[in-house]
Parts: C-alpha cells; structure tokens; sequence
C-alpha cells in the first residue's frame, strides 16, 4: 500500500489553499504557499543527488522552517531525523553519522554547532540553513529561504506505507540515543487521531480539528509530542501553527490571546507554568477550547487547580518517541477524571504485564506493554535493542502502571525510578503528589539516593510558587501525613527551579548527578 505522511499536507492544500497554515512573529502562510515551500525543498534535495530512502537531518527550532524542511523531506520520499537544538557539537555528530545522514538542515541559533558537527561526518555534503544572515552566512551552506524559491518543485514521491518516514532518537538516558524508526502509517494515522477522534465522542463527530482551529506550537516540534498533535494534527484538519521558539507562560498567554489559540499541548510544568506566572490573566485563555497534557504524569493537584481558574478540561494522554508517540488518552467527556490517562487509542492495545510477562489482574500494578499501528518498526541499526524492546510482539515501555475499576490505565512510573526503601518499593510519583498539595511548592520530583543502611533514601527537591516559601520540616511534616511512614522524605532540598529537558519535563537525571 502506498503512503507518504506529506500528504497530509497536499490533501489540505487542494483543500484549503487560501486558509493560513502557519503564523510565526505576525507572519502568515497559506496552505499553498506552505505546500509550495516544501515541494521546492524536495526539488532541491532530489536535484543535489539525495535519493528517496537518504535521511535528512532538521535541528530547527519552532518556526516554519522546521514544517517547511519536514514535509520537504518527505515529499522526496527521503526520511526526516529532528535532532534537538540543545545538542552540543559531539552528539550532533554521532547522530549525523549514526542516522547515515545525508544533508542537514539548520537554523541560525544552532549553525556554529551543527555546522562543527557535520564536519566530521563525511556522508552528510549538503548543508541548508534557516534564519540565517547573508552577510554571516557559513561558506558552502545553501539558505532555505532561496531554494523554496528558486528550483523545480517535486510531486510526491510514493513510499510504502510502512517505510520509515522519521528516525526519532530517544533521550539515551541508559546510553547512546537510539533511533526509533517511525513508519508514514505509524505517525499519518497518529494524526488523524488527534484531528478526529480524540476530542470528539467518534463517530458521533468527526474532523472536530478543522479550518479556524488554531494550535500553539510551545513543544518542541523535534519532539514526536510537538510533531504529532500540534503539527501534523492541524495539518492534516486544515488547522493553524502557531510557533513559539520557546515557552515561557507569558508569551505562550500572549500567544494564545492575540492569535486567538484553540488548542494548547503541553507538558505537566508547562501547566504549572501558566497558573504559578503572574503575568498570566485569566482571559488571555479565554479562546482554547482543548487541551492535552502528556509526557509525565499531570499531578493531580495541578489539573484541578487548572480546570477551576480556567475553566478548561485537560485530557491527559500517553505515548513514547516510539509510539508515534500517542497510545493512550482520556476520552472529552472523561478528562475531569484526575491521575489516570483514559484508555488505549483506536487500534491499540495495552496491557499490564509481570516480569514475566504474564498479563495481571485489574488493580495490580506491572509494566505497561502495547502493540498496534503506531509502534516504532525498531531501533534503526540497533536489532539487540529492537528485540529486548519488543519482546512477544509487545513493545515494552518501562512504565510502571495499573488498570483502575473504570478500565482506565493510571501510570505510577518509570520501572527505572523505582525506590527500594528498607526493603519497601516507593513509587515517586505517590510521594510527588503529596508534596504538589502542599500551598507554597510549584515543583517537584523525587528520586532514590543510596544508602548504606536502608538500600536507598527517599530525596525531594521542590521549587515554591512565585512569593511563596516552606521550611525543610514544614515540608517533611506535610508529607508526613499524606504518605505511609516509610515512603516520606528524609531529605528535602529546595532550589529555585527544577532542571527541565528540551519539552519542559523535569529531569531527575540531573537531579542524581
């Protein structure tokens, strides 16, 4: 069967030509134009030798020249690799040469670097560049901006439905990044979704993404978060993009006020962000209508605080780079429900399974494991990884999680961030919970730190609201009587922020470092 994820965009482009597509800084495209810009793109690609199957490197932050080069790979039938634009030199490198890619496409912010990088890579001849100013412009690198409007435009290319349109490295928080081949089926259908089903009670209403919806582009769009919901949903529902090259809560109200947003996706701080800043009104959200959380777990205290001052429900979904990325969300009418993510998305499967793989019983917690049309087709040259991953035609995912008595799945952790206390399992987020009730504290997280007595203490590291303050006993007191004995915080260190990774989510590696 032939599939090229790119039609998503010349399907509304033949739709809705004269519809805006894109805003970015008061600048607009239309369907045409955007649909015109990528088809150049390809053009130029297949006319500098690079052959449909090549991969494409993009570090490009939030601005159409990341959807612009995106689909432009696509429409050539070559495979898009998002590297993140907070990579330094040497892990831009490995991933060029580890990806095999052929050209790269770089904005101004992340030239110097990747430019660095792909000097050492052979294979990767073809430099493209967006944002950047001629007169500093690095020598042998072609501007996006001349291209779209210099060269033949390409028709689409005919890829097979399940060939790999995106090589998405995972974070390689146990080693080097891997690459997590994701199929045009894989992420085309991951956008229908999020256009039609996932905010609609289908098939009673569908298309409830369509031309006037407006979504805000705050995640990254390397991120498979950013690609899919934002991104390729509204492109695929003849929607709008509006880009923030970086979130922070002000500009994203301002953002969502004057561009009058529709759709906000985002990642639990990102929440928390928007009720703690005071800069935030209240009426400058007065347009959204949906709303996802993803990524981590939405702490509980922080959703119903949001639904109250806004007035909005939050679905909160889950998914992994390796499934496309969506495999789980609330229903519209079920997101008032707190701490769950609702149940496996049309056409996917989840179950929760023991070490040995045994599926357990309704309320017993386990690894969460899924199949269906969104999962990754492996780890690009990586088969060990793809097999101890995809064991029994189930794809692990490292999460610990539960089936509550509606059906619905409850995440509890990472497999990984297990806390073993005195002989006693400790799940953080129990214990992240707790600490989020508490008045003065915007974040948290909690990891295990070795100890020679008890195997690992329970540590948390909290960061308080704008204004606000707790002492280290007030905290542990207030913890005291939310948790068992044995699970509280021995020891609470507070700083001013929590470190963040590229989406916004708290990073506890950096935490153990």
């Amino acid at each position: 069967m032939s599939l090229n994820l790119a039609s998503i965009l010349r399907n509304s482009a033949a739709r809705y030509s004269s519809v805006t597509a894109t805003i970015n800084d008061g600048e607009r495209l239309t369907y045409a134009e955007l649909d015109e810009a990528a088809r150049q793109f390809a053009g130029e690609l297949l006319a500098m030798g690079v052959q449909p199957g090549d991969r494409v490197a993009v570090m490009v932050p939030n601005v159409p020249g990341f959807t612009i080069a995106y689909f432009g790979v696509l429409y050539a039938g070559c495979v898009v690799v998002p590297l993140n634009t907070l990579l330094v030199a040497n892990e831009v490198a490995f991933q060029l040469e580890d990806s095999e890619a052929r050209a790269l496409v770089v904005h101004a912010q992340t030239a110097a670097v990747a430019i660095e990088a792909a000097q050492r890579v052979a294979g990767c001849r073809h430099i493209y560049t967006v944002g950047c100013d001629a007169a500093a412009h690095p020598v042998g690198a072609k501007r996006l901006e001349e291209v779209i409007h210099s060269g033949p435009a390409a028709d689409l290319a005919q890829t097979a439905a399940d060939d790999t349109a995106v090589v998405l490295y995972t974070s390689g928080t146990t080693g080097k990044p891997k690459g997590a081949e994701l199929t045009h089926f894989g992420l085309y259908y991951n956008a229908q979704l999020v256009a039609e089903r996932v905010f609609s009670r289908w098939p009673d209403a569908i298309a409830v993404l369509h031309p006037g919806d407006v979504g805000l582009a705050a995640l990254p769009l390397y991120h498979a978060f950013g690609q899919t919901n934002i991104q390729n949903g509204l492109l695929y529902s003849g929607g709008t993009i509006s880009y923030l090259l970086r979130f922070c809560a002000a500009d994203a109200a301002a953002a969502i006020a004057s561009d009058r947003v529709t759709f906000f996706a985002g990642v639990p701080t990102m929440y928390i962000a928007l009720l703690t800043d005071p800069a935030v009104s209240d009426g400058q959200l007065a347009t959204l209508r949906y709303c996802v959380s993803g990524g981590s777990a939405l702490p509980i205290e922080v959703k119903q605080q949001f639904t109250k001052r806004f007035d909005l429900a939050v679905q909160e979904g889950y998914g992994l780079s390796e499934t496309s990325p969506l495999a789980c969300i609330q229903s519209i009418d079920e997101a008032a429900k707190a701490g769950t993510i609702g149940k496996a998305a049309f056409g996917v499967e989840m179950k929760i399974v023991d070490d040995q793989d045994h599926e357990v019983p309704r309320g017993e917690r386990g690894e969460i494991v899924i199949r269906g049309h969104n999962i990754m087709k492996g780890y690009f040259k990586r088969p060990e990884a793809t097999a101890a991953a995809m064991r029994n035609g189930w794809f692990h995912s490292g999460d610990i999680g539960f089936v509550d008595e509606d059906g619905d799945f409850v995440i509890v952790d990472r497999k990984k961030d297990l806390i073993i206390r005195g002989g006693y399992n400790v799940y953080p987020r129990e214990v992240e919970e707790a600490l989020y009730t508490h008045p003065a504290i915007a974040e948290a997280a909690v990891i295990g730190v070795p100890d020679a007595r008890l195997g690992e203490e329970v540590t948390a590291f909290v960061a308080f609201k704008p204004g606000m303050s707790a002492t280290v006993d007030q905290i542990v007191q207030h913890c005291k009587t939310l948790v068992a004995a044995y699970k509280y915080p021995r020891v609470v260190t507070i700083l001013d922020t929590l470190p963040k990774g590229p989406t916004g989510k708290i990073l506890k590696r950096a935490l153990r470092e």
